[in-house]
Order: structure tokens, then C-alpha cells, then sequence
């Protein structure tokens, strides 16, 4: 998605700042995320430290870079107060490095005063399949990072072969009778935990609850898992639909493809929950939605009758999902499917 091409695309903005982008082998991609994630991290404490140490045993310093240094010191974490110290910071400790040893060592660290945000950015496949035991990982180990899937329900790459993420009726290569089973609900998974961030987003049908998810995940204090519908190729959508704009609208009214954000940090009441249920109605028939896709239609012209019971299925589940998404949104966990509430408080 941003790195395939013998080019990088990202660039730097006016004061130096952007994307670093790496990646390893597809199926490593979230233990080789973490790893950067991590790095970053013990970077900062170890910089953290040394700025305490600093602090600690009044190291000579102008008034200006001892009250910078302060200031970050406390609020090393909260990356909007963070990154304005460190832009203030920077300047200060380049003028005063040669003053003091310990604040030489500072600023020899001084690309770390800036919080980083990390993104461990993959598709289905590799979510869902090849790579689930490292993503598994992740969702299990606490720390700071971020994860976003671009799903497009089949190996989008390699020919369009059948995923865990393919739903069920799907005609794809390995499912030439429609695919059997019900799509595997990561995000359901990740809420198991209950201290995981998890989101469920679609950018053509709404924009804003993909901008509210993502400054979410980025805001929250540990694991984020970000889901999000991506329109493919192998999806066949017919002329008569439009656009992926208009599918990705139709996916998300008819209850095929659901938004919402699940919020550890949120303090369950009676009036909070954790569960928020963006996409509240379905409108729409989804039979609708599946005629204007050629990877349910194969099947309808194959065998009708199969097709007809797999749809009938695949509706069925739809609807079971978003009333058990309802309950959720209303802070009833209690009937089966439902996810535990989750702590208190998100790990620090």
C-alpha cells in the first residue's frame, strides 16, 4: 500500500517530520512493528531518565532550558505537550550542549523528545491468516501501538484466493462453490481482551468516524486495532453500482459491513459504554447489495439454490450481529457472542 513500488512515497513536512516507513516479511509484520514500537519506547524512558537525573542533580542551565526540560519531563507521554516542548527544546539544548556533559547526552537523544506514533499497517491476509499468531501477539502484549487492517475479504495480491476475512457465499479461487463458512470477526476477537482499542471503519460510507477511530486509537494508552473496508478489484462491483464510494455506502446501510469503536478507556456506567454502535440502523435489503458484486452473483449463476441458502444464511448472520452489537451498545454483554466489559482502567 505504501511501499511496493521501487519508490517511497512519503515525504517530510516544513519542519522535517514524517512518515519512516520499513517492513520485513509478511508474515513477521507485527512482531517486526512491535520490535519498532518497543525500541522507540525504551528509547524514551532511558532519555526520560536522563533527563530526571539531570533535573535531580541541578545540572548548570539557563532558566529557559531548565523550565523546557521540566515541562517535557512531566508530560514526556502526552504527545500534543511533548512534541510543542520538544520543538522549544531542541534549539535550547544545541545552544547549552557543550556547557554540561549531561546535557550533551541529552540532546545527542534529542530525535526521541518527539513522541512517535507507531503503525503496523497489513491486509487480511496477513490479519487474518498467515500472520493472525503475531497479531495475536500484539492484541496480547499492552504496549503503545497501533494496527490497521485494510480488508478486502479475499488475497487481494496474489490472484484473489480465499482469506479467513472472505465472508460466507463468496466465490473466490479456493471457494469455487462459495465459501461455506462465516467470515472470522477479528474485531471480536481483539475485544476479548478488554483492554485492546478496536474499531470498525469504512472510509467512503463515513469519513468522520474513520477520523474519530484513528485520533481514538492514536490517543489511547495501549493496543489499537483499527478494521477498515476496503472496496478490491476482486470484488467484482458492477457498472451498475457506480463507484466503490457507492458499494462501500450500500455495505455499511445494509448491515454487511459494520462501524464501531470499542473504548477501554471509557468508564462503564449506565449512561457510558465502552461499545459504541456508529452504524445504529440497517436500511436496505442486503440481496440488494450482493447483485451488484460478481463474487456473489457467480455462485447465483452456478447454483441458484446453493446461492439462495448461503445468502439467506449470510443475511441471518447480519442481523444477529448488529441486534448482538445493539445489546453491546446499551451495556449488555450478557448473551453469548458478547464481549466482557473490559478493565477499569487501560494499562499504563
Amino acid at each position: 500500500w505504501g511501499g511496493s513500488a521501487p519508490s517511497n512515497p512519503y515525504t517530510t513536512n516544513e519542519e522535517g517530520f514524517g512518515p519512516a516507513w520499513a517492513n520485513s516479511l509478511f508474515e513477521d509484520n507485527a512482531q517486526f512493528g512491535l520490535g519498532i514500537a518497543t525500541g522507540a519506547a525504551q528509547r524514551r524512558e532511558a532519555l526520560h531518565h536522563r533527563v530526571q537525573e539531570a533535573l535531580a542533580s541541578s545540572v548548570p542551565m539557563s532558566e529557559e532550558l531548565l523550565e523546557a526540560l521540566t515541562g517535557w519531563f512531566e508530560n514526556y507521554e502526552d504527545a500534543e505537550v511533548a512534541n510543542v516542548a520538544a520543538k522549544e527544546l531542541v534549539p535550547l539544548l544545541e545552544q547549552e550542549k557543550d556547557e554540561h556533559p549531561a546535557i550533551k547526552a541529552i540532546y545527542a537523544e534529542h530525535d526521541m523528545l518527539h513522541k512517535p506514533s507507531t503503525w503496523i499497517i497489513g491486509g487480511d491476509g496477513w490479519a487474518y491468516d498467515i500472520g493472525f499468531g503475531g497479531l495475536d501477539h500484539v492484541l496480547a502484549s499492552g504496549e503503545n501501538v497501533n494496527i490497521l487492517v485494510l480488508d478486502t475479504e479475499v488475497y487481494s495480491n496474489t490472484g484473489g484466493q480465499r482469506s479467513k476475512a472472505t465472508p460466507m457465499s463468496a466465490v473466490t479461487k479456493f471457494a469455487a462453490g462459495g465459501k461455506e463458512r462465516p467470515k472470522k470477526d477479528l474485531g471480536a476477537i481483539a475485544m476479548s481482551y478488554g483492554d485492546v482499542y478496536v474499531a470498525s471503519t469504512s472510509l467512503h460510507a463515513n469519513y468522520g468516524q474513520v477520523v474519530k477511530a484513528m485520533s481514538e486509537a492514536e490517543r489511547y494508552p495501549g493496543v489499537s486495532l483499527v478494521l477498515c473496508y476496503s472496496p478490491c478489484i476482486m470484488h467484482g462491483i458492477s457498472s451498475g453500482m457506480c463507484s466503490a464510494i457507492d458499494e462501500s455506502k450500500m455495505a455499511v446501510e445494509t448491515g454487511y459491513w459494520p462501524l464501531y469503536r470499542y473504548n477501554p478507556s471509557i468508564k462503564e456506567d449506565a449512561t457510558h459504554h465502552r461499545f459504541q454502535l456508529d452504524s445504529k440502523k440497517i436500511k436496505g435489503d442486503l440481496e440488494e447489495l450482493l447483485k451488484h458484486e460478481n463474487r456473489f452473483q457467480i455462485l447465483a449463476r452456478k447454483a441458484p439454490e446453493v446461492a439462495e441458502k448461503l445468502h439467506h444464511d449470510l443475511d441471518e448472520a447480519v442481523h444477529a450481529r448488529h441486534d448482538r452489537y445493539k445489546s453491546m451498545a446499551a451495556g449488555d454483554y450478557s448473551a453469548p457472542g458478547h464481549v466482557a466489559p473490559g478493565r477499569d482502567e487501560p494499562r499504563q
